[in-house]
């Protein structure tokens, strides 16, 4: 990879889908993959060096995707992860800091993920 930031950023993002997966087994949600980045599709047969394929990947209630969740390709310059509520106008762009994902300057765990998705989940089926 060309820079350690987006080392940091590929890094961050492996883990946020994990943390989606275990909260998908906590929670009777279904976790999805919607899809691969473009050049690993385009790659064939040679090695691809980031830490997944996966570009995008959903929560969903039902069979719908719930919350959308999305990283940056490595051609962008300015690059982050978006999380987006589904019917709702809630949504959240972090960025890799030195230890892990920031919602601005505040850390974005895996407690910030599971309160968020709570709140939601409640919201939705009520």
């Amino acid at each position: 990879m060309a820079h350690s930031s987006d080392a940091r950023l590929y890094g961050c993002w492996t883990e946020l889908l994990t943390w989606m997966q275990d909260y998908a087994k906590f929670s009777g949600l279904e976790y999805v993959k919607v899809s691969d980045f473009p050049d690993y599709i385009y790659r064939m047969e040679r090695a691809y060096d980031l830490p997944t394929t996966t570009a995008s990947a959903s929560l969903n209630i039902g069979g719908q995707p719930f919350l959308l969740a999305s990283v940056s390709p490595r051609h962008v310059d300015l690059k982050g992860v978006e999380l987006r509520l589904m019917g709702a106008s809630k949504h959240w762009h972090l960025h890799a800091g030195e230890a892990g994902l920031l919602e601005g300057k505040r850390p974005f765990t895996r407690q910030r993920l599971h309160a968020l998705l709570d709140g939601a989940v409640s919201a939705a089926q009520s």
